[in-house]
Parts: C-alpha cells; sequence; structure tokens
C-alpha cells in the first residue's frame, strides 16, 4: 500500500478499504501539520487543526473527484481550516504569530546581533499578523512552503495574476513595517 499513487489510495478507500486512508494520513499528516502551525503557530492548536483537517477529509473522500490532485485538496482545507481557526482566534482578541524563523544563533554569534535579529524576527512576525487574510495565505504558501504561484492558484482556487498582486502588496507592507518600526 505504501508503495500506492495518492489517487490509487483515494480509490482503494471509495470501495471500501478504509486502511488506505490510515496511508493518507501517514503520508501527509506532518506537512499539513506545518501549514497549519506557520498559520497559528501553536502546537496544540496546530494538531487541532490537523485533527480537523483528516475528519474533513475522512468525510470528504468517499466524494473526492481528482480534478486536483490529493495533495493540492489537502492544502486547500487545511489552508480554509486554518483561516477559519484565525477568525474565532481573532474574535477573542487572541492573534498570535511567532516562530516563522530559527532564533537559534550561531555559537560565535555576538548577543548584540541575537538580539537584533530577535528584534527583525518580532517586527517581521508583528507585520505578518496584520496582514489580511489572503494576503497572509498567499505569502506564508509562497514565501515558507515554497509552493508555485500554480499551486497556490489550485488551492485557493484564485487566479495566478491575483496571488503575484496579492504576495507583492504582502511582502510591500512587510517592508514598510520593519522599516517604520526600525
Amino acid at each position: 500500500m505504501t508503495g500506492s499513487s495518492d489517487l490509487e489510495l483515494v480509490e482503494l478507500f471509495q470501495k471500501g478499504n478504509e486502511t488506505c486512508f490510515n496511508e493518507l494520513v501517514r503520508r501527509y499528516q506532518e506537512k499539513i501539520y506545518w501549514v497549519a502551525r506557520r498559520f497559528v503557530n501553536d502546537h496544540d492548536q496546530a494538531d487541532d487543526i490537523v485533527q480537523e483537517v483528516f475528519i474533513k477529509v475522512y468525510s470528504a473522500l468517499k466524494d473526492f473527484r481528482a480534478e486536483s490532485g490529493v495533495y493540492t485538496w489537502l492544502y486547500r482545507i487545511t489552508v480554509n481550516v486554518a483561516l477559519n481557526a484565525l477568525r474565532k482566534q481573532r474574535i477573542r482578541d487572541f492573534v498570535r504569530i511567532d516562530e516563522f524563523f530559527d532564533t537559534a544563533g550561531d555559537e560565535h554569534e555576538q548577543p548584540d546581533s541575537i538580539v537584533e535579529k530577535d528584534e527583525q524576527q518580532k517586527l517581521i512576525e508583528e507585520a505578518i499578523a496584520k496582514l489580511p487574510e489572503k494576503q497572509k495565505a498567499v505569502f506564508i504558501l509562497r514565501y515558507y512552503e515554497e509552493l508555485s504561484y500554480e499551486e497556490i492558484s489550485a488551492i485557493l482556487k484564485t487566479s495566478i495574476g491575483g496571488l503575484k498582486a496579492n504576495y507583492f502588496h504582502a511582502a510591500k507592507k512587510i517592508g514598510e513595517y520593519v522599516h517604520r518600526a526600525s
């Protein structure tokens, strides 16, 4: 079963072989976790999102029509669940995005350099947190997940031109925010 393609696993699942679902979870659980984690940046909340994603996937897998790849479909669900989690979080007035960057410094790095990097990181995190949802999603998927515009277009169901504009505006806003605060 580990040698089967994603679509083969889906077809087998649709024919009643539920162990195929476990293989899909095994293949994508970590990737889904890290996408969710970049949106919410809280381990427990990211775990909750992963669980919710796979509950949704399990329920919808019987109707999967392969109009996109399984991986693209999972990303789309993850982004939607993560954005919904952020909306709920915002309602509770608790929005926090941190640890996007590795703050572990080189052991030979000077303390003032480490502090400066930490301050820069916090500014970038604050800027990302202030982005509109669509720009935030495009920025995270393009910059951190290194997905192509075509992949992001399939996930967010948006034109490539619109994605490029959103990414450009997100990067510009982040740069302006950091420049103003420095």
